[in-house]
């Protein structure tokens, strides 16, 4: 039979606004004990946006943590408590982009870094895309810029080592996929179970009620 990682202790060792980190005491096979450190994190989603001559949205935004800034698919955080995935993902694409959608489906869904970490993002595929109102922009999304790039470009630019976001990555592969008839979306309403739930259900806890971004 399979192991049961039980959990006999946590310690919640850091807790910010978009992440937190906790230490948790884990049962590992051979009856040992082995503690672990966790990456907290309300989980994300993101857009392949596609128009109707085969082009994608590319942003281009700086990364505090890799000191440099990188080609990117529209996205977000799922910082509203409850809020449906594709909701989010259609607001991200109004505020990063500018741009509204008549069709969509699910491209794939990841785990950006298992080894330590619990953020899991779903990413859409948009068409039929239209021009919308873009509210002003704050911090480094002040500074992003946008690009128009054609999907096959996109996937050499994967590579060539030119585009290394892992969530834009397998967005671009996967569309590309899709379009190429290797592949097929997958209905909205397909539930999102890796969807980290860890903050969440300790801010409503302690009563913070709405986790929108601060």
């Amino acid at each position: 039979m399979p192991h049961d990682y039980a959990v006999t202790s946590s310690q919640l060792l850091v807790d910010a606004p978009i992440l937190a980190l906790r230490r948790d005491t884990v049962t590992m096979p051979g009856g040992n004990d082995a503690t672990r450190e966790v990456v907290e994190h309300l989980g994300a989603v993101a857009v392949v946006a596609m128009d109707e001559r085969g082009r994608i949205v590319l942003v281009e935004q700086y990364r505090h943590s890799v000191g440099r800034r990188l080609k990117e698919l529209p996205a977000g955080i799922l910082d509203v408590e409850d809020e449906p995935e594709l909701d989010c993902a259609k607001r991200e694409l109004r505020e990063e982009a500018g741009l509204a959608a008549d069709t969509w489906g699910v491209l794939v869904d990841l785990v950006t870094s298992p080894g330590f970490a619990e953020e899991a993002v779903r990413v859409f595929m948009a068409t039929g895309l239209s021009q919308v109102e873009q509210p002003e922009a704050e911090d480094e999304e002040a500074d992003m810029s946008l690009e128009w790039v054609p999907l096959g470009e996109a996937r050499d630019r994967v590579f060539a080592g030119e585009i290394t976001n892992s969530i834009a990555v397998a967005g671009i592969l996967a569309a590309h996929a899709v379009v190429s008839g290797e592949g097929a979306v997958r209905s909205t309403d397909e539930p999102f179970d890796l969807r980290p739930t860890s903050m969440a259900r300790r801010r409503q806890g302690r009563g913070d009620g709405d986790l929108k971004k601060v």
